[in-house]
């Protein structure tokens, strides 16, 4: 099992570095294609956030799909904890889910809505005008979304624009 570690605003001691290789070993035998895990560790230095202090996101590709979880705690230790918890369930329910879908005689690639508890409730379907990014910051805000999902006028490409945790805008667009 490959962990790369990244921190920003925090030093790692051997200790936690030693606790998050045995924790992701743990989940790597719950999925055998889970070969490395990319371990995100930040320090807030926000005093606001004293009961998020330290955030830790796990991410991984097991059979081609993407595992990510995030988890924040007043304390390193804990926020790992969490993490791993959540990350070691979702390997779990990923695996469960490949299983019966094989069992079934289904596919992997059956759209996620088959399977019970992610039912898809609602369909919105609505003609996309061509618009700048900044028009679409306006429409965001004016629906009061996180995310806005438009065409690009400048590249023609379909664009998500979403507000960061940090308060800054990301922009996804599509690649052709």
């Amino acid at each position: 099992m490959d962990v790369r570690l990244n921190a920003r605003n925090t030093d790692v001691t051997d200790d936690f570095r030693r606790a998050l290789t045995a924790k992701m070993s743990r989940a790597a035998r719950v999925f055998s294609d889970l070969t490395s895990v990319d371990v995100k560790i930040v320090q807030e230095t926000n005093p606001r956030l004293s009961e998020e202090r330290f955030r830790i996101e796990l991410s991984g590709q097991a059979l081609g799909r993407i595992v990510r979880v995030e988890a924040a705690a007043p304390t390193a230790e804990t926020a790992l904890d969490t993490a791993a918890d959540r990350f070691t369930r979702r390997i779990r329910r990923l695996k469960e889910r490949l299983i019966d879908r094989n069992r079934q005689g289904g596919s992997p690639s059956r759209t996620v809505s088959e399977t019970e508890g992610d039912e898809i409730v609602r369909v919105k379907r609505f003609i996309m005008k061509p618009m700048s990014v900044t028009e679409a910051q306006l429409q965001m805000e004016m629906l009061g979304h996180d995310f806005f999902f438009f065409l690009n006028s400048a590249n023609s490409r379909h664009s998500v624009l979403y507000r960061r945790r940090d308060g800054r805008w990301g922009l996804i667009e599509s690649g052709n």
